[in-house]
């Protein structure tokens, strides 16, 4: 069990990287995921590189039929990466959604 004070050292920088944009380095797709994944499998991870140079890996989201791609425009979004702790704390991590062409 992870204590809510670990959880939330590791959550207090992620505002940092919230609204960043980038593209997509590298891909692929999660069919056979470890226990606590399994109910999203199967799911995407990309390792996207931020406009600002810094690379970052994560979920891709909110996916509809899209067919995804290296050097897609992505945006770095906020989400539970799992369920609540015996305590009630909600982890949050970076996840990535597609940036929609304008």
């Amino acid at each position: 069990m992870i204590s809510p004070v670990k959880i939330w050292r590791r959550q207090r920088h992620i505002k940092d990287q919230l609204g960043k944009t980038g593209k997509i380095l590298t891909w692929t797709k999660i069919y056979i995921a470890a226990k606590e994944f399994k109910k999203n499998a199967p799911y995407y991870v990309v390792m996207v590189e931020l406009d600002s140079g810094r690379r970052l890996y994560g979920q891709l989201v909110d996916l509809m039929d899209e067919k995804i791609s290296i050097g897609m425009k992505v945006e770095s979004i906020l989400r539970k990466v799992r369920q609540p702790s015996q305590d009630g704390v909600i982890a949050y991590g970076i996840k990535f959604k597609l940036l929609k062409d304008e």
